[in-house]
């Protein structure tokens, strides 16, 4: 007997055609109320009932996660803080509204860093999610709890939020596919903000297949976002072919670089290696303002984090922590509500942005940003895609990096700069360590060029089979 849970989401999707979506449904209900206390994937689990219609539909009722970061209508929605306890959606995220006329059931709502601050999944105010491979280890961060649920087949699919390399980095602690659009490919509205000039919606998958579909309907323009590219949609499972010969494959020498696990680099160059073998060119580049990526984005963004959360304060929304003073009760709602990565984030945004600081430390962030940028713009001009590590370690133990800011940081480094860019990026699973942890490799692309990402993944994962491969619970 097929175990429905292990399904893919183009055969789950199959399948409900044939059969109907409810007995997929309550394999995925059945496991994840078993698993889901070991592994504190999901904040809610609230799957909405199957309606008889939905069997018309291309997602045809299958089970499909959320971040807790994205809006739907009459459920609440925390950014696992404190302080957004109790607050409900009062309308749809323009992807919720893709994906119910889809015909998606939105299966549960899953854990994350708070307000998407982290690259752990541990500042969640409702405590760690766990790695489904090794429970002792952090699955990465902020859309943890996306990445977990969809490698422990706890739901088909996900959607995560990705401003720094928070789709791509859990994607490739836990073993999945996880894409970064285009910025302005998939609209963000309905989705609480992060760093506005970063923040994508993309999707959580077992294979660059569903990753694709997915992709299909979440993606084109929307009005209500400012920054939704007036750009039409290719169908992106026609990129779906294992041909890449001809395809030209960049390595830029600052990912490979002293630090790095050397169970991480060699999985990367053996996939360049069979690149090289189904007919791809593979060449060294240079991107030569890497180096500063990280340093630039924990200004720039955390400028724009302290100035969205500043919206939070006791008023409107969720937590209030009642005072005889309005001041005292802004300064008690915050204190409370906000965890430590949270205040921290908030206070460095708040002095570069400060008088007598915004030259010196804001725009001048900015100016760097636009040199990653040109960066991208000249490799793009010698290759069509580019391979890296997705992350610089395999999943590491829970704790391990807490107490360490500037360690934890630097577990984007590599996922960073496309978002600086504001290109698409998908992280695919490329190998294991010794030890049996998911290692990812990270495919970056020209702006609205998704398609040659896919081209690329597929290829790689079909000739391996690497994905086939599950953790055990």
């Amino acid at each position: 007997m097929t175990d429905l849970c292990r399904l893919t989401l183009k055969e789950a999707t199959d399948l409900a055609k044939q059969d109907g979506a409810q007995s997929l449904l309550n394999a995925f209900s059945k496991r994840a109320q078993a698993l889901n206390p070991k592994v504190n994937a999901f904040l809610r689990f609230d799957p909405a009932k199957i309606e008889a219609s939905v069997n018309k539909a291309p997602l045809c009722g299958v089970p499909v996660s959320i971040k807790d970061n994205i809006c739907i209508d009459g459920r609440e929605v925390t950014c696992a803080s404190r302080i957004l306890a109790g607050h409900v959606a009062p309308y749809d995220a323009t992807v919720i509204e893709k994906l119910k006329a889809a015909g998606a059931t939105l299966f549960g709502q899953c854990n994350m860093d708070e307000f998407a601050f982290g690259s752990s999944c541990e500042t969640s105010a409702i405590g760690p999610c766990k790695h489904p491979w090794d429970l002792a280890r952090v699955p990465g961060g902020s859309s943890g709890g996306s990445a977990a649920a969809v490698a422990a087949d706890m739901t088909l699919a996900a959607l995560g939020s990705d401003t720094g390399g928070s789709i791509r980095q859990p994607a490739a602690l836990c073993g999945v596919v996880g894409l970064k659009p285009t910025y302005g490919r998939v609209s963000r509205y309905g989705l609480i903000a992060f760093g506005s000039s970063f923040d994508q919606i993309g999707p959580i998958t077992k294979t660059v297949e569903d990753a694709a579909i997915l992709t299909n309907i979440l993606s084109g323009h929307d009005p209500k976002d400012s920054t939704s590219a007036p750009r039409s949609v290719p169908d992106f499972t026609q990129a779906l072919k294992r041909d890449v010969k001809g395809l030209r494959i960049g390595l830029p020498k600052e990912y490979f670089i002293e630090g790095i696990d050397p169970e991480v680099e060699k999985s990367v160059r053996q996939a360049a290696d069979l690149y090289k073998k189904l007919g791809a060119t593979v060449q060294t580049i240079s991107l030569p303002h890497t180096e500063y990526s990280v340093a630039v984005y924990y200004i720039v963004a955390v400028a724009e984090a302290s100035s969205n959360l500043g919206r939070f304060d006791g008023v409107e929304y969720g937590l209030r922590v009642p005072a005889k003073e309005l001041r005292e009760m802004y300064f008690e709602t915050r204190d409370q509500g906000f965890g430590q990565e949270a205040k921290r984030r908030i206070l460095l945004g708040t002095f570069v942005l400060s008088a007598g600081y915004y030259e010196a430390y804001y725009l001048k962030g900015q100016k760097v940003r636009t040199l990653i940028r040109q960066d991208f713009e000249k490799a793009f001009r010698e290759v069509d895609v580019i391979l890296s590590p997705t992350s610089p370690t395999p999943a590491f133990k829970i704790g391990e990096k807490t107490a360490d800011p500037l360690a934890m940081y630097l577990s984007d480094i590599f996922t960073i700069p496309a978002n600086h860019a504001g290109i698409p990026a998908m992280s695919v699973p490329c190998g294991f360590t010794a030890s049996g942890l998911p290692i990812g490799m990270q495919l970056m692309a020209r702006p609205f060029e998704e398609a040659a990402l896919f081209r690329a993944g597929y290829a790689f994962e079909q000739e391996t089979g690497i994905y086939k491969k599950k953790p055990t619970l």
